[in-house]
């Protein structure tokens, strides 16, 4: 069977891989699967990007990220559902985080 793609997928087909995927990631997680649970849950914040609408995140803006508290991103551009830019206080390396890992900050 052929996987559809993230961004093939429906609201309704989105949400249902993303309870799929944490399904799998906590029986992963109870059975001590390390790699197994951190692969899902990455799984699930990209299908979760493509719930998100990109053009809600601004260039030049910073925000939180998410399960990484304190740590700060400034979105340089947006590319479909990643933005590119750089963390705060870190290396000046560029890198790519799915919009659905940003929170605005209050």
């Amino acid at each position: 069977m052929d996987e559809k793609r993230y961004s093939d997928m429906t609201e309704y087909e989105l949400q249902q891989e993303i309870a799929k995927l944490n399904e799998k990631a906590k029986k992963a997680e109870q059975m001590g699967m390390v790699n197994e649970f951190a692969v899902l849950e990455r799984k699930a914040v990209m299908a979760r990007a493509y719930l998100l609408n990109p053009k809600d995140f601004k260039p030049k803006e910073i925000y939180e990220i998410d399960g990484d508290p304190g740590t700060y991103f400034q979105v340089e551009y947006l590319n479909g559902v990643f933005a590119w830019g750089f963390r705060l206080g870190q290396s000046k390396t560029e890198e790519a985080l799915p919009i659905s890992m940003l929170k605005a900050l209050k």
